[in-house]
């Protein structure tokens, strides 16, 4: 069992506030820009690395915006927490014996953020973030390498994530089994995907 973190098991309500609002609002008053302005150059920013490492380095934001953004997301960990039916569904896939392996995007520093909050560690047999692959989920070079240093087999393997490009390079991969999350912030309603089978709580694809 392969599972995405931000967005299909915790709330990525916390991950939109910080890049869209709390980020381009301290962004704002460091430079005496208005809101939207800020907002505007720090998009700009996202999309000039998006699909690259640099997209979910912690470390980059933080220099190449000159504000500490691991010490912000510490600041804001009262808003990580998991969304409502993931604890639930980790206790019955434990219950069932499935080894369950987090594959995701974020960077380590973030990882350890929201582990600590959520205790999400204790409850799989291994998080594997983006940096320790060398690729972002997307990229097709990241699902060999992957596969190599998680040790799964493709057509065996079923994988769960609310990030379509993810999916698609699982599917390209030969990833067997593929579920799109579309309920990935309790703040926002669940949009399903056009190209694979949704599911907006997990209690749908658990053995009677």
């Amino acid at each position: 069992m392969l599972l995405d973190m931000d967005g299909t098991l915790l709330d990525r309500h916390f991950d939109n506030f910080f890049f869209e609002e709390e980020l381009p609002r301290r962004y704002a008053a460091k430079h005496a820009l208005a809101f939207p302005e800020a907002r505007d150059r720090l998009m700009s920013m996202y999309r000039s690395v998006e699909g690259e490492l640099a997209w979910t380095d912690l470390h980059y934001w933080t220099e190449r915006v000159q504000i500490d953004v691991v010490a912000l997301h510490r600041e804001l960990d009262h808003m990580i927490g998991f969304l409502p039916d993931a604890e639930a569904f980790l206790l019955s896939l434990r219950r069932l014996g499935k080894r369950v392996t987090i594959l995701t995007n974020a960077h380590r520093a973030g990882v350890e953020v929201k582990t600590a909050k959520t205790g999400l560690h204790r409850q799989v047999d291994r998080i594997v973030d983006a940096f320790e692959v060398g690729w972002l989920k997307m990229r097709a070079e990241y699902w060999p390498t992957c596969r190599d240093l998680v040790g799964f087999d493709p057509s065996r393997a079923l994988y769960i994530d609310d990030d379509e490009q993810c999916l698609a390079a699982a599917e390209q991969f030969g990833i067997g089994r593929i579920f799109h999350r579309s309920k990935s912030s309790s703040q926002a309603s669940a949009v399903a995907s056009t190209r694979f089978h949704s599911i907006e709580n997990f209690q749908s694809i658990l053995p009677e």
